[in-house]
């Protein structure tokens, strides 16, 4: 997300952290998510509340800073400020920021928001949050004991003021320490909770803690099972929940806490922002690279085979650097006028960049590890808002004339059609020693494009095509080579089959396809070595004792028909067509169905192990739905389904981990627990919602079953229990769907310890 809304104040700096020496931005909440990227460092920022939206600073990254952060005005949301994780195994840091003004629960809440800071629980490096100020937040202050589940990663939090939050102010998991932190509940807030709650083993080193008025007066509470060590600190007494254990170490007090807030932390927003408050070591940011006023870099380090990188960021400049004794090559290297883009050629060697604002785009061509602020680059987070897209990639200087650096002649054999015109691409598709067909579409920016013998390629007029525009070509290729040329940019590409595609004698990274001025799929597929008006579809599970559901769907202008085709059996109760013959389904067991049709395929979904085979070849569904697909709420309600009857199992049989489980139904039945198949009905640990449309459990080396009449639309499992549906997997990717309410109501169950 670009933020928006950004107004910028002067403020007097007083040794203050800051990216700019002596501003910070004031950001309007907009009901959006702020997300940080690898090595982003957030700060000098007010993030204003008082205009009564939200916004959430989400860090799910590596090696990332929050600091320098005022959230100001009072938050009425069923969301976090603060969402964070270090997901890549590393160190990032939370540090001066003031979360004082609080949080009222709003009516309709989940148990998972309106915590100051929420530590996810797919944390996997360690992360130090320190002088923060955190008061009246209705579901933890600083929540941070989700961090041991999943990856666990560990959580300090040190020098942290926090007051009046309910369910707990501070609260960490397995290796969670707490250094020199103020916390306690005096009466007079919105809240009141848990000074310190310890999941796992963790230590409270030079804090001074307080319960007040909270429950019976204690200040440090332990989870059944955590061990909890306590060193020169104040405390108002402890409460340890069923085995959990308690010890100290020196100059334990109970009693006399001082409750003022620690040197550092910040009391306002506009303190927080400034740096003012901030500690005294975080000034002296080093430089990383040649740019004293650059705070990124950019590395791409190379092998043996070239590779193309392109990036853009949101504003410039983008300079060449030598950083990590990187080289600098004028004649394989980039910039755009404006700044904002670069592009290079590395081989063999090492490239850097230099820049200050986010990193919005990038690609890579070739084997080279990116790697921005001394970390792997995640290029699957790419591109973000603000990207001008893949337009302005490939066309680059050393790109020029490459067909004539081709050794022993080859580009004067292949370069030249028959009139002698010199094309700039060759574009092959390499299938020799395969005996499977691969058909092949691709379409460029301007005509023509021409057939080619280029590296000994054969030209086959009978199965290779080009549009009149001359734009698009396409062809199949057995066993074989064919070979193309053409001027200008490639902007779409498909292949279909084990062939390999080759352009400019590279690699064809096909992840890249379609770029801008591509016209769509739909002109893919009916070529002239398809017989004319006439498809299969086939469904294989010969020897499968597992039943597959699938279903497909094509364009109008034609009727689906079951079919004999390859020896395939029809099962009129098994099969399955839509009034206008433009959808099917069926369930096919240890056996082969086939279908015939006329128009294309525009939607497929298969649930089990049948191969799917089109036309005589495998099906690719990662390339459906198209474009007049009509969804997949006609798919799973058949006549083979158990009407009115399903039953849905959590198996977690030999598992000493518990599992979480909720799922809903549509309106018009309701969930039973059920004894099927040997489960067991544990009324302390299964719940069903008042209209009986939602259920949710939890299960441990056991199986529990509901029954139900109506279709499941959503579903969530949180543990290693196998969920089974009908007496098949249930697969969860397909959830939610339609009518599904949403996650708020998951996770509040009577099991979960005081509703967190």
């Amino acid at each position: 997300m670009k933020l928006t809304g950004v107004t910028t104040a002067a403020v007097a700096a007083s040794g203050a952290v800051s990216a700019s020496g002596d501003e910070y931005e004031v950001i309007e909440a907009n009901n959006s998510n702020y997300h940080l990227d690898d090595g982003e460092v957030f700060e000098n920022k007010i993030i204003d509340f008082s205009n009564g939206n939200w916004l959430t600073i989400i860090a799910n990254a590596t090696n990332w800073t929050i600091r320098n952060v005022g959230f100001r005005g009072i938050h009425d949301h069923d969301h976090n400020a603060i969402v964070a994780q270090d997901s890549g195994g590393n160190s990032s840091t939370i540090e001066n920021v003031y979360l004082g003004d609080g949080c009222v629960r709003p009516d309709s809440y989940s148990s998972h928001g309106q915590c100051g800071i929420f530590v996810h629980r797919g944390h996997s490096g360690h992360l130090d949050i320190r002088n923060v100020y955190a008061e009246d937040w209705p579901n933890n202050g600083i929540y941070a004991s989700a961090a041991a589940y999943d990856t666990p990663g560990t959580v300090t939090l040190e020098n942290c003021f926090a007051k009046n939050n309910y369910v707990a102010s501070l609260r960490v998991s397995d290796g969670g320490k707490v250094i020199d932190c103020v916390a306690y509940n005096d009466g007079n807030g919105r809240y009141q909770g848990r000074p310190f709650w310890g999941w796992g083993d963790q230590e409270i080193v030079g804090c001074n803690l307080d319960g007040g008025p909270y429950a019976n007066g204690s200040s440090i509470y332990g989870r059944s099972g955590s061990t909890t060590y306590v060193e020169d600190t104040h405390h108002s007494g402890y409460s340890m929940s069923g085995s959990g254990s308690y010890s100290e170490g020196n100059d334990v007090v109970n009693g006399s806490a001082d409750l003022s807030v620690p040197g550092g932390v910040p009391t306002s927003p506009e303190e927080a922002a400034s740096g003012s408050s901030g500690s005294d070591d975080e000034g002296e940011d080093e430089t990383r690279g040649d740019y004293e006023d650059l705070q990124h870099t950019y590395e791409f380090v190379g092998e043996d085979e070239p590779t193309d990188y392109y990036f853009e960021v949101e504003e410039g400049p983008i300079e060449p650097s030598t950083y990590n004794e990187a080289t600098i090559e004028e004649n394989y290297m980039w910039i755009s006028d404006d700044g904002t883009r670069a592009a290079g050629r590395v081989i063999d060697g090492h490239h850097a960049w230099e820049f200050d604002t986010l990193l919005i785009d990038v690609t890579v061509e070739g084997p080279a590890e990116p790697v921005i602020n001394d970390v792997e680059s995640n290029l699957d987070r790419y591109p973000r808002d603000g990207a001008t897209g893949d337009g302005w990639k490939g066309d680059m200087p050393w790109h020029d004339n490459e067909e004539e650096e081709t050794d022993d002649g080859e580009e004067e054999d292949g370069q030249d059609d028959d009139e002698g015109h010199e094309f700039d691409h060759t574009y092959e598709f390499v299938a020799e020693g395969e005996s499977e067909s691969t058909d092949y579409y691709f379409e460029i920016e301007d005509g023509p494009i021409e057939p080619s013998n280029y590296n000994g390629a054969t030209v086959e007029d009978d199965y290779m095509w080009v549009s009149d525009d001359g734009t698009r070509a396409a062809g199949r290729v057995v066993d074989g080579r064919h070979a193309w040329e053409f001027d200008t940019l490639l902007v779409d590409v498909t292949v279909e089959g084990p062939a390999e595609p080759i352009v400019n004698d590279q690699e064809s990274h096909l992840s890249r396809y379609p770029l801008s001025g591509a016209t769509g799929d739909e002109w893919k597929g009916d070529m002239p070595w398809h017989d004319s008006g006439e498809h299969t579809y086939e469904f294989v599970a010969d020897g499968e004792s597992e039943p597959t559901d699938y279903y497909f769907e094509i364009e109008d202008g034609s009727t689906i028909v079951p079919s004999t085709y390859n020896g395939a059996s029809i099962e009129d109760n098994l099969m399955w067509v839509s009034d206008d013959g433009t959808r099917a389904a069926g369930r096919v067991v240890d056996g082969r169905h086939a279908w015939e049709f006329d128009t294309l395929l525009v939607d497929v979904t298969v649930e089990g192990p049948a191969e799917p085979i089109i036309n005589d070849q495998e099906s690719h569904l990662s390339r459906y739905p198209l474009s007049g697909a009509t969804g997949d709420d006609w798919k799973g309600d058949m006549p083979w389904h158990v009407t009115g009857e399903h039953t849905y199992e959590f198996v977690a049989e030999g598992e000493s981990e518990p599992t979480d489980y909720y799922f809903e139904i549509e309106d018009g039945s309701s969930i039973e627990p059920s004894m099927y198949n040997g489960a067991t009905i544990e009324d302390d640990y299964m719940w069903v919602s008042d209209d009986g449309t939602r259920a949710a459990g939890r299960v441990v080396d056991g199986r529990h079953a509901w029954e139900f009449d109506t279709l499941l639309v959503d579903a969530t499992v949180e543990g290693p229990a196998e969920p089974i549906v009908n007496d098949q997997q249930s697969h969860l990717n397909r959830y939610p769907r339609d009518g599904a309410t949403g996650d708020d109501w998951k996770g509040d169950m009577p099991w979960h310890d005081g509703g967190s």
